[in-house]
Protein backbone atom coordinates (compact mmCIF):
# COMPACT_ATOMS: atom_id res chain seq x y z
CA UNK A 1 0.00 0.00 0.00
CA UNK A 2 1.23 3.87 -0.70
CA UNK A 3 0.06 7.22 -0.33
CA UNK A 4 1.44 10.51 -1.69
CA UNK A 5 2.62 13.57 1.06
CA UNK A 6 2.76 16.63 -0.63
CA UNK A 7 6.15 18.17 1.16
CA UNK A 8 7.56 21.51 0.43
CA UNK A 9 10.18 19.18 -1.65
CA UNK A 10 7.55 17.97 -4.10
CA UNK A 11 5.75 15.00 -3.84
CA UNK A 12 6.63 11.90 -1.27
CA UNK A 13 5.75 8.66 -1.93
CA UNK A 14 4.87 6.96 1.05
CA UNK A 15 5.51 2.80 0.76
CA UNK A 16 4.04 0.16 3.91
CA UNK A 17 2.56 -2.70 4.76
CA UNK A 18 0.53 -3.03 8.31
CA UNK A 19 3.28 -3.46 10.51
CA UNK A 20 5.39 -0.37 9.43
CA UNK A 21 6.51 2.56 6.91
CA UNK A 22 8.53 0.97 4.88
CA UNK A 23 9.56 3.43 1.86
CA UNK A 24 10.11 7.50 1.24
CA UNK A 25 10.23 8.27 -2.54
CA UNK A 26 11.09 11.67 -3.40
CA UNK A 27 9.42 12.42 -7.05
CA UNK A 28 10.81 11.16 -10.33
CA UNK A 29 11.23 7.23 -9.10
CA UNK A 30 9.64 4.95 -10.44
CA UNK A 31 5.80 3.72 -9.79
CA UNK A 32 4.62 1.37 -6.94
CA UNK A 33 2.42 -1.03 -7.41
CA UNK A 34 -0.66 -1.48 -4.99
CA UNK A 35 -3.11 -0.38 -3.52
CA UNK A 36 -3.11 3.87 -2.81
CA UNK A 37 -4.48 4.14 0.80
CA UNK A 38 -3.75 7.71 2.47
CA UNK A 39 -5.68 6.95 5.52
CA UNK A 40 -2.97 3.92 6.08
CA UNK A 41 -0.48 7.14 6.18
CA UNK A 42 -2.89 9.19 8.43
CA UNK A 43 0.23 9.45 11.06
CA UNK A 44 3.22 9.79 9.27
CA UNK A 45 1.81 12.61 7.31
CA UNK A 46 1.05 14.24 10.55
CA UNK A 47 4.87 13.94 11.41
CA UNK A 48 5.54 14.59 7.98
CA UNK A 49 3.54 18.16 8.02
CA UNK A 50 4.53 19.07 11.79
CA UNK A 51 8.81 18.57 10.41
CA UNK A 52 8.43 20.30 7.76
CA UNK A 53 6.67 23.12 9.83
CA UNK A 54 9.13 23.02 12.35
CA UNK A 55 7.16 21.88 15.06
CA UNK A 56 8.81 17.88 15.11
CA UNK A 57 12.44 17.16 15.31
CA UNK A 58 11.99 13.07 16.15
CA UNK A 59 9.66 10.86 14.66
CA UNK A 60 7.80 8.62 16.09
CA UNK A 61 6.25 5.98 13.48
CA UNK A 62 6.33 1.59 13.18
CA UNK A 63 8.93 1.20 11.00
CA UNK A 64 9.73 -2.11 8.37
CA UNK A 65 13.34 -1.59 7.32
CA UNK A 66 14.37 -4.57 5.54
CA UNK A 67 17.84 -4.95 4.97
CA UNK A 68 21.10 -6.81 6.07
CA UNK A 69 22.29 -6.59 10.09
CA UNK A 70 25.02 -4.11 8.75
CA UNK A 71 22.74 -2.02 6.92
CA UNK A 72 20.23 -2.34 9.94
CA UNK A 73 23.21 -0.99 12.43
CA UNK A 74 23.91 1.79 10.07
CA UNK A 75 20.03 3.08 9.58
CA UNK A 76 19.79 2.41 13.56
CA UNK A 77 22.91 5.02 13.79
CA UNK A 78 21.73 7.28 11.66
CA UNK A 79 17.92 7.84 13.75
CA UNK A 80 20.22 8.74 16.87
CA UNK A 81 21.43 12.01 14.86
CA UNK A 82 19.94 14.41 16.37
CA UNK A 83 17.55 17.47 14.99
CA UNK A 84 20.06 20.04 13.68
CA UNK A 85 23.23 18.34 13.89
CA UNK A 86 25.51 16.84 11.33
CA UNK A 87 28.24 13.86 11.15
CA UNK A 88 30.86 12.73 8.81
CA UNK A 89 30.24 10.01 7.00
CA UNK A 90 34.04 8.54 8.66
CA UNK A 91 32.37 9.23 12.58
CA UNK A 92 29.63 7.42 11.20
CA UNK A 93 31.74 4.79 9.98
CA UNK A 94 33.48 4.25 13.52
CA UNK A 95 29.82 5.07 15.68
CA UNK A 96 28.97 1.48 13.94
CA UNK A 97 32.16 -0.30 14.08
CA UNK A 98 33.34 -0.06 10.86
CA UNK A 99 36.12 2.65 10.79
CA UNK A 100 38.32 1.69 8.18
CA UNK A 101 34.69 0.95 5.46
CA UNK A 102 33.85 4.29 5.19
CA UNK A 103 33.08 3.94 1.70
CA UNK A 104 30.39 0.81 2.32
CA UNK A 105 28.70 2.90 5.44
CA UNK A 106 28.06 5.95 2.66
CA UNK A 107 27.00 3.86 0.08
CA UNK A 108 24.55 1.84 2.99
CA UNK A 109 23.76 5.68 4.03
CA UNK A 110 22.61 5.69 0.26
CA UNK A 111 20.34 3.19 0.18
CA UNK A 112 18.22 4.11 3.04
CA UNK A 113 14.81 3.53 2.27
CA UNK A 114 12.69 5.90 4.41
CA UNK A 115 15.08 9.39 3.85
CA UNK A 116 14.02 12.27 6.15
CA UNK A 117 12.34 9.93 8.68
CA UNK A 118 15.89 8.01 9.01
CA UNK A 119 17.73 11.65 8.79
CA UNK A 120 20.58 10.39 6.06
CA UNK A 121 20.76 14.33 4.97
CA UNK A 122 22.49 14.84 8.63
CA UNK A 123 25.22 12.96 7.31
CA UNK A 124 27.71 15.01 5.35
CA UNK A 125 31.57 15.06 4.39
CA UNK A 126 34.34 15.02 7.01
CA UNK A 127 34.85 19.04 5.31
CA UNK A 128 31.19 19.78 6.07
CA UNK A 129 30.48 19.53 2.50
CA UNK A 130 27.31 18.11 1.34
CA UNK A 131 27.80 14.71 -0.36
CA UNK A 132 25.24 12.36 -2.65
CA UNK A 133 21.63 12.38 -1.25
CA UNK A 134 19.21 9.95 -3.60
CA UNK A 135 16.81 13.13 -3.57
CA UNK A 136 19.25 15.38 -5.07
CA UNK A 137 21.63 17.40 -2.85
CA UNK A 138 19.68 20.47 -3.17
CA UNK A 139 16.72 18.29 -1.51
CA UNK A 140 19.80 17.73 1.21
CA UNK A 141 20.65 21.44 1.63
CA UNK A 142 16.71 22.13 2.55
CA UNK A 143 16.36 19.92 5.12
CA UNK A 144 19.23 20.64 6.39
CA UNK A 145 18.06 24.65 6.12
CA UNK A 146 15.29 23.37 7.52
CA UNK A 147 16.72 22.25 10.73
CA UNK A 148 19.69 24.99 10.41
CA UNK A 149 18.83 27.10 13.50
CA UNK A 150 19.91 24.32 15.48
CA UNK A 151 22.86 22.78 13.05
CA UNK A 152 26.16 21.69 14.13
CA UNK A 153 29.07 19.74 12.78
CA UNK A 154 29.54 17.13 15.14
Amino acid sequence: MWSVFDSPLGPLTLVGCPEGLMGLRFPDRAAIPGERRPAAFAEATRQLAEYFAGSRTVFDLPLQLHGSESEQRVWRELRSIAYGTTVSYSALARAVGRPDEVREVAATVGRTPLPIIVPCHRVVAVDGALTGYGGGLERKRALLDLEAPQLSLV
